[in-house]
This record gives C-alpha cells, sequence and structure tokens, in this order.
C-alpha cells in the first residue's frame, strides 16, 4: 500500500490576513516544520501544492467571483460594489497581498489530491478545508471553497458515494449549499451549537443528504465519542462510501479562541484512525484553529495517525524548539509547558450532555427509517 501523501507549500509561511486577523498565525507551517523535526515527513511523501487554475475553480464558483478575487490581489483594495456582491474587503476576508494565490493553492491541493487518490491511499492538505466560502462570494475566513471542489473532482471520477464529514467547531454552510440534494454525496457535521453561521440544525437534512449534530458548548471527549460511535461511524458503514473527505478543524479544542467546545486532540486523531479504514479513498484537510500551538500539535499528529507513527510522551528538542518558536498576538502569549512539551493532549472526559443523548437518539432512529 503506498505511504500517504501531504501536500504543502511555502505560501503559507510567508503570507497572513493582517496582524489583527484570527488567521495571522502560521499553522501549515508549523505542521510541516514539526512533521519534519520528528522524523515523519519524507520528502518523498511531500507534494508541492500547485495552484488551481481560475478555470478549474469555476467548477464551484462563478467566473465573476474569480476575477473580483483576481482583481482585489492586484490592485489591493475593492469598491463597494465588489465588497457588497462578494463579500470582500470585510473584518473577515480582508484584503492582503495572496488573497488570491493562496487560496488557489489551497484549492489546487485538494483538486490534486483527488487526482492522486483516483487509485486509492491517504491524502492529507492541511491548507484545505475553507467550507464556508459560497460560489459567488467569500465567507468566514474562505475566499475559496476547497472540499467542494475535491468533491466534485471525486464524483467527476464517476464515484457515486462520497463522504463528506465535517468536525470543525463552524457548521460547513458552503459545502452544504453545494451539495442541497446531491444523491451522490453524504454529509456529516458536528458543531458547536447556536454559533457562527448559525446554520446546521439537528433538523436540516439538506433534502435527506445531511447528518448535522450540533455539540452544546462544553461537549467534551466523551460526548463527542458518543458521537464517532453512535452517528458518523454507522452512517458510514451504512453507505459504504468510495472516497471520504474529512474536514478536520481544530478549533473544536478547549483553548481555542472562536469555540467552546472542550475537546482535547484525541477527539480529532480517534476520528481520523476510524475513517482511514473505512473507504479506499481518504483525503483530510484542514480548516478552523486560531491558537497557533493547539493547531500545530492537532494537525501534526493527524499526519502521525495516518502514517501509524508513535506519539511520544515528551517531543525531543527540535520538535519542542518549533512549538517555543511561535508567538501570539492573543494572550497568553506564552504557553503552558503541555503546549510546549508534548503533542498529545490529556483526554478531555466527562459526564455527557443529556440535549446530546437525546439528539443522537433522534439521529439514530432517523437512520434505522432510512435502512
Amino acid at each position: 500500500m503506498q505511504a500517504p501523501l501531504f501536500i504543502g507549500s511555502e505560501i503559507y509561511r510567508g503570507s497572513s490576513y493582517g496582524a489583527l486577523h484570527p488567521l495571522s498565525i502560521p499553522r501549515v507551517p508549523t505542521v510541516i516544520d514539526l512533521s519534519r523535526a520528528m522524523g515523519w515527513l519524507t520528502q518523498a511523501q511531500y507534494i508541492n501544492s500547485p495552484r488551481a487554475r481560475p478555470a478549474a475553480l469555476t467548477a464551484f464558483h462563478t467566473p465573476r467571483y474569480i476575477a473580483a478575487l483576481q482583481a482585489a490581489e492586484t490592485t489591493g483594495a475593492v469598491d463597494a460594489d465588489t465588497r457588497a456582491r462578494h463579500h470582500l474587503g470585510t473584518l473577515s476576508n480582508p484584503v492582503f497581498g495572496e488573497m488570491f494565490r493562496r487560496p488557489a493553492t489551497a484549492s489546487g491541493g485538494s483538486l490534486l489530491a483527488a487526482t492522486l487518490l483516483a487509485q486509492g491511499g491517504a491524502v492529507y492538505n492541511p491548507g484545505g478545508g475553507t467550507h464556508h466560502g459560497m460560489a459567488d462570494h467569500a465567507g468566514g475566513f474562505c475566499y475559496l471553497n476547497d472540499p467542494v471542489l475535491a468533491v466534485k473532482a471525486f464524483l467527476a471520477q464517476r464515484l457515486t458515494r462520497v463522504a463528506y464529514v465535517d468536525i470543525d467547531a463552524h457548521h460547513c454552510d458552503g459545502v452544504a449549499a453545494a451539495f442541497h440534494g446531491e444523491p451522490r454525496v453524504l454529509m456529516i457535521s458536528t458543531h458547536e451549537a447556536r454559533r457562527w453561521p448559525f446554520t446546521g440544525a439537528l433538523e436540516d437534512r439538506a433534502d435527506g443528504q445531511a447528518i448535522n449534530l450540533p455539540l452544546a458548548r462544553g461537549t467534551n471527549d466523551s460526548g463527542f465519542a458518543m458521537a464517532l460511535n453512535e452517528v458518523i461511524l454507522p452512517a458510514l458503514q451504512a453507505m459504504r462510501p468510495e472516497a471520504i473527505v474529512l474536514q478536520c478543524g481544530a478549533d473544536a479544542v478547549t483553548e481555542d479562541p472562536l469555540a467552546r467546545l472542550e475537546l482535547s486532540n484525541n477527539a480529532h486523531w480517534a476520528t481520523v484512525a476510524a475513517l482511514h479504514a473505512m473507504s479506499p479513498r481518504f483525503l483530510v484537510l484542514g480548516g478552523g484553529g486560531y491558537n497557533p500551538w493547539t493547531v500545530g500539535r492537532l494537525w501534526a499528529g493527524v499526519w502521525a495517525t495516518l502514517n501509524g507513527h508513535e506519539i511520544p510522551a515528551r517531543l525531543p528538542e527540535p520538535a519542542r524548539a518549533v512549538l517555543a518558536a511561535l508567538c501570539w498576538t492573543r494572550q497568553p502569549k506564552v504557553p503552558g509547558d503541555h503546549l510546549l512539551d508534548t503533542l498529545r493532549d490529556t483526554p478531555r472526559d466527562g459526564a455527557i450532555d443529556q440535549d446530546l443523548r437525546h439528539q443522537i437518539e433522534r439521529l439514530k432512529a432517523r437512520q434505522k427509517m432510512w435502512v
């Protein structure tokens, strides 16, 4: 079996949404540097991501929007009409120097991954996962929607059972809009309830093609494990997907500033391990995550999990140095020792919210009806 492949790019190292934006932090570079420091990322497994051409992006996005995005990068500004129509030049989606090239690179990576996976295997594109992008406008830090483009690429390969699983703290509204009612795609999302974009209610089935499970604030590893084992995995087992795309957003952990879930990174790694065994084609994407230490540790652990590498109790000095060199404009500017010395969080088990239990029972009953 071919070893998993890692798609990355140096464009993530040299670009930023701006000093005050939540995505001012280095994420993909930290994952690359940590994985190399651990000896987990060989040259043979690393692929430099191509930049998607505008024509490829129009598989989902409108030509007018792609042209507006390119023009905004070139001129460094947008007019009022462009801001209103395409949501560019906003606080969430600002104008910056690589605002087309960077998301086009993430999309190019996901499109390449779908091509590489035609014959099977696993590919990791941590720069991807931009699940809020809409066909004609940006949203939620997402200028383009690489998960949609990847799923469409799998469908173009004549696959008829593609599963999209999203464990980001924020609901995948862009993906849901793209595949509403699409019989070849099953969308499964766990996300924090009553958090932006305020979509993905339990009752929202996307015309029968979505399973949405909103998680209450404070949901811990025990609650997520119940969701994984009693909702996500049985749905995938029933579907027998030919390809799985996992959006592995890192903002559901306790330390993230933009969500209030209380998972450890063990929850994400358990999901990666379980889904890897359930389909011949497995694409893992990044997504949200706004604490530089927790994102780097979690996503490096995703790569270790895909490869079956043992995660040590304490990091060797080269890997620790990668984490120690990070800085953050938010507090705390200096993290606790556990965020520097280890990769694996202490499991965050505990009581399971009764509302979550009831929601899971409703979803299980609905699945029995489907069968």
